[in-house]
């Protein structure tokens, strides 16, 4: 048994005691009310997932594991010569809630490495595609192909202990997160840059592959690792993880339930906001002609687009109350690495005038800048101008969050989800309405 498939037996074997005793003596404690609102408006607030992984903390932003952004990003071993941390790390962290040692990440990194070979087959379904096909379409199609390889179909078919579901389900985690780079980057340079496809490189860790294969210099590596690290997971309630989530619950194995997972990403209203700013910010640019405006031209551009009922795109979130960690996280490495960009004096223009704007307006909730604000810049700034790719790069990093729910919803036993309906009738019912 590997390093980390030892550590979560025993993470996992010393949880379950805690599961079973809320709901066989607690079972029946209320966590909240749901009103009409929240059952017209698509569940939103409603207390009804459980998931350890991570919390999104309206003031200090997702935690991962009880760690903020900053803490993980301080905390967790880096890269030789890198800035971000290990990927390898991280999944380490969300796996186990420890924070790992060098021997844990070379352990996980290994693991990556001996199962990170895709079949050929894969590669013969993404050909097949037209070659206009959206690059999202190819990924889920990938991997859902891979469904023939599950360890977990193999062992559930040939029968065994509820209390085992992890153990393959793990293995087969790991076989498709240690894929996953080799199969959005094919997809890139396939689709991309004529074929020119560029094969792995064993010795470096999944950042630095990522990176190599997808033919970037430095430090597009240690963009690679923080962008997985920021987007792999956000609780379990947005579209992306809570379809992994339901897929998984039916026992459907992870290549199911992770390419349902990309299918809810790919909606304008979840995985691409983040090509919806980048394009935004460029057609904001176009209409100043190019030049960098003050900040008092930039507050009338502002001002006389809320005027006109449009919105700003990037500044604003359901939950959060202050600036995303993810965007200041994003933020300091442009400032690093990238203060001259123009595009990026234009979001850094943004940064200092939406905001006020936004409150003195007094509509948002929430007036401070998202991750998706700024994302985008970055990638376009190292060379990766293809707007549909970015929900791919989205993709490879949540599944990481996924995967790790998915083991553990296994490991604890979580049944199939299956929430119950109501009719128009019944809610005009209990709010008194007569027809």
């Amino acid at each position: 048994m590997s390093r980390l498939k030892e550590k979560l037996a025993e993470k996992i074997e010393g949880w379950r005691p805690r599961t079973t005793r809320l709901l066989k003596e607690y079972g029946d404690v209320k966590v909240g009310d749901v009103k009409i609102s929240q059952v017209i408006g698509g569940a939103r607030g409603v207390k009804c997932l459980t998931t350890d992984i991570s919390y999104l903390d309206p003031f200090e932003g997702i935690r991962f594991r009880g760690y903020t952004i900053p803490e993980v990003l301080e905390k967790l071993p880096k890269v030789p010569g890198g800035e971000m941390p290990y990927v390898e790390g991280f999944f380490y962290l969300l796996l186990t809630g420890d924070i790992p040692d060098d021997e844990d990440v070379k352990s996980v990194a290994e693991e990556f490495n001996k199962r990170q070979h895709v079949p050929d087959y894969v590669f013969d379904v993404i050909r097949a595609l037209p070659k206009d096909t959206h690059p999202m379409v190819m990924f889920s199609s990938a991997i859902l192909s891979m469904e023939r390889e599950s360890e977990f179909v193999k062992e559930y078919n040939a029968g065994m202990s509820k209390m085992d579901y992890w153990k393959p389900t793990y293995e087969d985690a790991l076989n498709l997160l240690s894929k996953l780079g080799r199969i959005a980057s094919f997809i890139y340079r396939y689709k991309y840059k004529d074929g020119d496809i560029i094969e792995a490189d064993t010795s470096l860790d999944f950042g630095g592959n990522f990176a190599h294969m997808m033919g970037i210099g430095k430090p597009y590596d240690d963009v690679a690792r923080l962008y997985f690290l920021l987007h792999s997971d956000h609780e379990s309630g947005n579209v992306s993880a809570h379809t992994g989530h339901l897929v998984a619950s039916a026992l459907s194995d992870v290549y199911y339930a992770i390419s349902a997972m990309i299918d809810g990403l790919a909606g304008p209203l979840h995985g691409l906001a983040n090509q919806e700013v980048l394009r935004w910010i460029q057609g904001v640019m176009d209409k100043m002609g190019g030049k960098i405006p003050t900040e008092e031209e930039m507050k009338k551009f502002v001002w006389d687009t809320l005027n006109s009922g449009q919105v700003i795109p990037g500044f604003g979130h359901a939950v959060l109350r202050k600036t995303d960690p993810r965007y200041m996280a994003q933020r300091e490495f442009c400032l690093k690495h990238l203060p001259d960009d123009p595009i990026f004096k234009y979001v850094d223009m943004l940064y200092k005038v939406v905001p006020p704007i936004l409150q003195e307006q007094g509509k948002a909730k929430n007036p401070w800048p998202n991750v998706d604000a700024q994302s985008g810049v970055i990638q376009w700034y190292y060379g990766l101008k293809e707007y549909d790719f970015y929900t791919v790069l989205f993709g490879v990093g949540r599944a990481f969050g996924v995967l790790a729910n998915i083991i553990w919803d296994r490991g604890l036993g979580y049944p199939i989800e299956r929430p119950k309906s109501i009719t128009t009738a019944m809610m005009e019912e209990i709010a008194g309405i007569k027809n």
